[in-house]
């Protein structure tokens, strides 16, 4: 069964970022998901446009840009400069005031569109602006530090919103606390992709290239 592996880059070894990037890179990570946080939305400060800048000097590979921003609609543009088209922007609805102007930058850029939705966020919410994005990425954990608990109630989340893709337009991706059963368990229900954290990727002695290669090969 094919699904997309994100890597987290907030939980990358920041004293070796380069190598980092290009071992994970060689190990077949499909893209690199990017945890922009400003203090406000959420109470964690994590990542930069430095980070993301540094980080596609070492790979051509997709750049997967998560902004845990208040009003990104202010700043979008920043970001937006320094991906390429093809890349992946997320914003929370409940950041903006109108996140569908927002979005709609997103898409005039040249870059996928995408809304990520916390645990607390009903998937009745953000109905209408899943006609308009082409990836929701449902947080399984409350949003700003790497490490916690899986929410067991955002399970219910994923069945609401699965059944809507084909209709609406959209993938499914998992974002927070994702291990092995998880993916056995969620893929075949037609999760697109994973971001990969501290649960299965980093902070491991095994090399990343033996991780990935044994998701893939997941009884599923």
């Amino acid at each position: 069964m094919q699904f997309e592996l994100m890597a987290s880059m907030m939980c990358a070894n920041y004293g070796h970022l380069a190598k980092e990037v290009r071992t994970l890179d060689e190990a077949g990570i499909d893209s690199f998901h990017i945890d922009i946080m400003d203090g406000r939305y959420v109470p964690n400060f994590a990542m930069s446009l430095n980070d993301m800048r540094c980080i596609r000097r070492y790979t051509d590979k997709p750049m997967d840009v998560h902004l845990m921003v208040e009003h990104p609609n202010n700043t979008i543009g920043l970001f937006l400069d320094n991906l390429r088209p093809g890349d992946t922007v997320y914003i929370h609805p409940e950041a903006e005031y109108h996140p569908s102007t927002t979005l709609q930058k997103i898409i005039n850029a040249g870059m996928i569109p995408g809304i990520a939705i916390n645990p607390g966020t009903s998937v009745e919410t953000i109905y209408e602006m899943l006609r308009i994005v082409d990836k929701v990425l449902v947080m399984s954990v409350n949003p700003g530090n790497a490490g916690q608990m899986y929410l067991e109630y955002v399970g219910e989340k994923y069945k609401k919103l699965l059944p809507m893709q084909k209709e609406m337009g959209f993938d499914v991706y998992w974002d927070g606390a994702c291990s092995a059963e998880k993916i056995k368990t969620f893929a075949p229900m037609g999760v697109k992709g994973f971001v990969l954290g501290t649960t299965l990727l980093f902070g491991k002695e095994t090399p990343y290239a033996d991780t990935i290669k044994a998701i893939r090969e997941l009884d599923i």
